[in-house]
């Protein structure tokens, strides 16, 4: 106590600096009135200012801490920080406890009102809008041995063998890329983090963390129309990778939203086929074949091809010897069939110049 009652003595500690003016702006502008500042109990002590504890953690993630241990010795070593985050002078720090106990008891629904006030700020004073909006999702590793890539444990990415220090956690696959078709990939136990952004600023509008095993496609739907309950992504323009590409998201980004999609096709494991041009369709022999009809369905056609000697009784004609020539019917040799979009997402070009720029903007912050 001696030690720090000197270090109180020293004013130079106190003098505003760049790193104490970053923190005081910050300070300043975030509210925390629906967050409460202490723990409503009719027996004990009212324990620390939950607020000045929030704000200890905002410091720790700006100044890269990744321990609280780190987080505390650092506070103790910037007295004037830890002022502005609201813990008293004179008082000893709060201890590893203290703050681990905050990090397990806060209530989700407390933080995203604190990022729902901040984002609408940020909005009224022009920062963010939604004119460009893009949607991604970063894997969250849980700490545990399975995920070391120095463990030698065995079944290390089983489902049999799940986790004992995290219950929730869940196995999936971590892809290098969705940008191109790269097959290198890891496995790994944890979570998923999916993070809507102002595309033109790169500052979040809103989050949504799941277990890892949930598809990024099939949530969302639910993610945007939540976002928009808040935040109005009218006429936007949405940008993400090729995870995305379902018609649904199209549709609800063209009809719901009146906005544009911005995603790139996904084959999504579909055998191309050799084109002789964008109509005929080249068979195994290297012939092009017929149109022979076609089925229509809400979103797309089938158009099938038949072969080009199909009425024909000459058994030579057929460079390959396909087995389908000689099936011993009226109309002889194979078939193939190619899938037409007639929707929104097919009607994109993503060839075009206007597309890849504006695509462009999820990979420039």
């Amino acid at each position: 106590m001696y030690e720090r009652q000197l270090i109180f003595n020293n004013i130079d500690l106190f003098s505003s600096n760049k790193k104490t003016k970053f923190y005081e702006k910050i300070f300043d502008v975030i509210d925390l009135s629906e967050f409460p500042m202490y723990i409503q109990s009719k027996f004990g002590p009212k324990g620390f200012n939950r607020h000045a504890l929030f704000r200890s953690f905002i410091v720790m993630k700006a100044e890269k801490i990744r321990e609280i241990t780190e987080l505390v010795n650092f506070l103790d070593t910037n007295p004037y920080i830890a002022y502005l985050c609201g813990l008293e002078s004179f008082k000893a720090l709060p201890s590893y406890s203290v703050f681990q106990r905050l990090i397990k008891n806060i209530d989700n629904d407390s933080l995203k009102n604190i990022m729902k006030s901040q984002v609408l700020k940020l909005k009224e004073l022009g920062f963010i809008d939604s004119s460009f909006v893009s949607c991604d999702g970063t894997p969250i590793f849980a700490n545990t041995k399975q995920n070391n890539p120095k463990s030698f444990a065995k079944n290390k990415f089983s489902k049999s063998n799940h986790p004992k220090s995290d219950l929730d956690c869940k196995l999936s696959v971590h892809t290098a890329s969705n940008s191109h078709n790269k097959k290198k990939y890891d496995f790994y136990w944890g979570y998923q983090n999916i993070v809507l952004t102002d595309a033109i600023s790169g500052l979040p509008i809103d989050e949504l963390t799941t277990t890892a095993d949930v598809c990024e496609s099939t949530i969302c739907i639910d993610f945007l129309k939540s976002t928009n309950s808040w935040f109005s992504l009218d006429e936007t323009y949405f940008i993400a990778d090729k995870s995305y590409d379902t018609r649904k998201i199209h549709n609800f980004i063209r009809y719901e939203l009146n906005g544009h999609a911005f995603i790139p096709l996904n084959p999504r494991n579909t055998k191309k086929k050799k084109m002789l041009n964008k109509s005929n369709v080249i068979c195994d022999a290297g012939l092009a074949m017929h149109k022979d009809g076609r089925q229509y369905f809400d979103s797309y056609i089938k158009q099938k091809f038949c072969c080009t000697f199909r009425t024909k009784k000459d058994d030579s004609l057929c460079p390959c010897k396909h087995p389908k020539y000689f099936n011993g019917k009226k109309n002889r040799g194979c078939t193939k069939y190619i899938s037409i979009g007639n929707d929104y997402r097919a009607s994109i070009n993503r060839d075009s110049k206007f597309f890849k720029k504006i695509y462009a903007f999820r990979t420039d912050q």
